[in-house]
């Protein structure tokens, strides 16, 4: 990071909110209850949307979201309008040394993630992408149990995330919307990028974007992932199974439940009357201190505003969800597996050359 943007330090932060969609909504919420902390601005092409929320938080409200930036006295910006906004918001943002939290994905390419993530590291400025999962309680509890060893060996990652269509979702497809969760979170949980991908998707409902994806994910120590993303489902899913040496591990991302299973300790039983015996595992629940995950994520991200350092999930990570689930796009659409290692060779070049934060 450059001397060009400095910490806030430990005084209040002025934050600015672009966007009042579902997240956005959300954002303004939990950025009005904040310690040390003002919503002082919010900006919305929506005029009733926008008085609504000025008067429900007592920010000034802007129709023109680079006014606000140069009229609001900014220490950090929350960037929730659609995708295909996030590119020119962003620059605005990172020309006027705002901090930016940007909602996932980053942007709508990976070309225009890039142009963020070069712009901010030459100016100095923080920039963290709303990868939301990260912050889940039940999903760090999963990751520090694999990083101490609860599995030798992990097999295979499945995440299902699903329900009903969104209705403000226009601009991009349920691969770029919500698969780019997943691809964040199981290149996490493997603890590195897959090689390849495969990937099915279909499109029932929607007017102009896929709204159905299967995938393969092929990582590089062997683990193999799956995802099914889906705008169909009646009711919201959200989960997460890892299966590895010694069992497996449950998610309920929106219940914040995690249970392991332990596997048989005889992986080659002795046929009984020509057949396997089936052994059931012993199921246990791992205790959660739950926390509303943007809760965690605003204040992560608030952190690094007023003390500087390396967003935990940041452009870097941003980018690579995004040209994994472009990937997805391509493979479905090419009826064929897509290697990776060229966009590994462009983004290992990012983060080489500094642009990580």
């Amino acid at each position: 990071m450059s001397a060009g943007w400095q910490p806030a330090g430990p005084g209040h932060l002025r934050v600015g909110l672009i966007g009042l969609g579902a997240m956005g909504r959300n954002h303004l919420r939990i950025l009005s209850s904040l310690p040390d902390t003002s919503l002082v601005a919010i900006s919305d092409p929506l005029p009733d949307a926008l008085a609504s929320a000025a008067a429900a938080s007592g920010a000034q409200a802007f129709a023109d979201p680079r006014a606000m930036l140069d009229q609001g006295g900014l220490d950090a910006v929350v960037i929730a309008a659609p995708t295909t906004a996030h590119l020119p918001l962003a620059l605005a943002a990172i020309e006027r040394g705002v901090a930016v939290l940007v909602e996932k994905p980053i942007a709508a390419t990976v070309e225009e993630g890039l142009q963020i993530s070069r712009a901010a590291a030459v100016a100095g400025v923080p920039v963290q992408v709303g990868h939301i999962e990260r912050f889940n309680p039940a999903v760090r509890e999963l990751g520090s149990l694999l990083r101490a060893g609860a599995l030798s060996q992990v097999y295979a990652i499945t995440s299902r995330r699903a329900g009903p269509f969104p209705a403000r979702i226009r601009d991009v497809g349920v691969t770029i919307d919500l698969a780019t969760h997943d691809a964040d979170i199981l290149s996490w949980i493997a603890r590195e990028r897959p090689l390849r991908v495969s990937a099915e998707t279909a499109q029932r409902i929607h007017t102009g974007h896929e709204d159905l994806l299967f995938g393969l994910l092929h990582f590089p120590d062997g683990v193999i992932g799956m995802l099914d993303v889906n705008w169909l489902t009646p009711d919201k899913r959200r989960s997460l199974v890892v299966l590895g040496a010694e069992g497996m591990f449950e998610l309920d991302y929106l219940t914040q439940r995690l249970t392991f299973t332990k596997g048989s300790d005889s992986p080659a039983p002795q046929l009984i009357g020509g057949y396997a015996p089936t052994f059931e595992g012993d199921v246990s629940e791992i205790r959660i201190n739950h926390q509303e995950p943007l809760v965690a994520e605003l204040g992560a991200f608030l952190h690094v505003v007023r003390h500087g350092g390396r967003p935990e999930v940041d452009a870097l990570d941003g980018l690579w969800a995004v040209g994994i689930a472009d990937a997805l796009l391509r493979a479905a659409r090419e009826q064929r597996a897509i290697d990776l290692s060229d966009l590994g060779a462009v983004l290992g070049a990012v983060g080489a050359g500094g642009d990580r934060q």
